[in-house]
């Protein structure tokens, strides 16, 4: 059999599974990975320079980061302030998603709801509302921000790592402005969306006790992360931001052990999404063999042609493309393969490559919101809506996911390709 339609076969099998079965889907991309080792489609010699480490990095030292700083409760404070002074619940729900989605920027996004979600349950329990609509709204507003910088989700490390992008780039990039203005316009929009649909909840709200900070270190170190990552973006070094990060997170460990003298080395491999890394290790050997047997152009080209020739109509395949699909898979895997792939489109379209791949991360990360099952924080905030007692289902979270994304979305695909349309030739 020819090498490619194995290679296509392989990668068919190893997608259908990852979608049917996505509590093992680290595991099914590993065993693809092998394949793809075994049969020489990605060669012994070449499968680790295949692994892009330093987004692993970037993704193991926040994880581990962000371990610390939701320990510290200092983001809890923050929104118990913001909370208290919102006039009544309709402005209460705003500020928690506005407020989440600053937060999941610069955090995993699971991590995130798990943060926020713990204030959302008793405003709701205090007002006696359903925290159904509440909960829903904080984990899609996570997921919104997260393409806004390099650490926000993993699909930004993703696209950080195949366009060799810095914690700058994100703001501004080749001269223009860059994703995070198209995605903070799509998170107005989202907004104006929500309190719309929240527009009769009118119940006063006041909180009585505010959350205790018993060490506020974390929050200086997350800071001088940030403040670090945009110092390296200046810096002439490339694929140094994962080094960065870990090296962080080994100043916290070694922080607690003089300070505290506890070991968090356990915690944070307890808390470290493991799942996620071990899925984007297989991801990058599969994706590799991909590209060695023609694969990722063959695609690009059956994109491109579908386009007619047109940059506008290909963008629109991207963006909307992006937003079926992450509707119903998780926009991690879905990102990793759609890169090399919005690229070559790009390239065979004589487009600016940055407007297709800003337009892959704005389809996907957003597309993820108008289902339960898009985004792995929407299936935490219904996990933990359920052990509550509160079933959501599909309408429930439609009713409030579908408007959310098409405004978000419809905002940011207009606002990206008018940033662009002067580069476009």
């Amino acid at each position: 059999m020819d090498k490619k339609i194995l290679t296509a076969i392989i990668f068919t099998i190893t997608y259908v599974l990852l979608v049917l079965k996505p509590k093992l889907r680290h595991i099914i991309a590993l065993i693809s990975a092998a394949i793809f080792i075994a049969i020489n489609v990605v060669p012994v010699k070449n499968f680790l320079p295949s692994v892009n480490w330093n987004v692993l990095g970037i993704l193991f030292g926040t994880m581990g980061v962000v371990t610390m700083l939701i320990e510290s409760r200092i983001p809890a404070l923050l929104g118990d302030k913001i909370i208290d002074k919102m006039p009544d619940v309709r402005m209460a729900i705003l500020a928690l998603a506005l407020f989440t989605g600053i937060i999941s920027a610069f955090a995993e996004n699971v991590s995130t709801l798990l943060l926020v979600a713990p204030v959302a349950f008793s405003i709701c329990e205090r007002i006696g509302i359903s925290p159904v609509p509440v909960i829903i709204s904080i984990a899609i507003s996570s997921n919104l921000q997260g393409a806004a910088t390099l650490v926000g989700d993993p699909t930004s490390m993703l696209l950080a790592g195949y366009a060799h992008m810095n914690f700058l780039d994100f703001f501004w990039y080749n001269h223009h402005l860059s994703i995070a203005i198209p995605t903070e316009i799509g998170a107005l929009a989202a907004a104006a969306m929500l309190f719309y649909i929240f527009r009769k909840e009118k119940q006063p709200i006041h909180l009585k006790e505010r959350t205790i900070v018993k060490d506020w270190f974390p929050g200086i170190l997350a800071l001088l992360m940030i403040g670090t990552l945009v110092i390296a973006s200046f810096l002439p070094y490339k694929n140094i931001s994962g080094l960065i990060c870990i090296t962080f997170l080994f100043i916290g460990m070694i922080y607690e052990v003089l300070k505290k003298k506890t070991f968090m080395i356990k915690r944070v491999m307890k808390e470290m999404d493991w799942e996620t890394i071990l899925l984007l290790i297989g991801l990058f050997i599969i994706i590799r063999g991909l590209v060695n047997v023609g694969i990722v152009n063959d695609i690009a080209k059956f994109f491109s042609n579908l386009a007619h020739g047109s940059i506008l109509a290909g963008y629109s395949i991207i963006v909307w493309g992006s937003v079926f699909f992450s509707a119903f898979i998780d926009n991690v895997p879905y990102v990793a393969t759609m890169l090399p792939i919005a690229g070559s489109m790009a390239v065979l379209l004589k487009a600016p490559q940055e407007l297709f791949l800003f337009g892959l991360l704005i389809g996907a990360t957003l597309g993820g919101n108008m289902t339960p099952i898009g985004a792995s924080t929407n299936i935490a905030a219904t996990g933990l809506l359920r052990k509550r007692g509160h079933y959501v289902s599909f309408k429930d979270f439609a009713r409030i996911g579908i408007p959310f994304t098409i405004s978000a979305v419809l905002a940011g695909y207009v606002s990206l390709y008018l940033i662009m349309k002067p580069f476009i030739h």
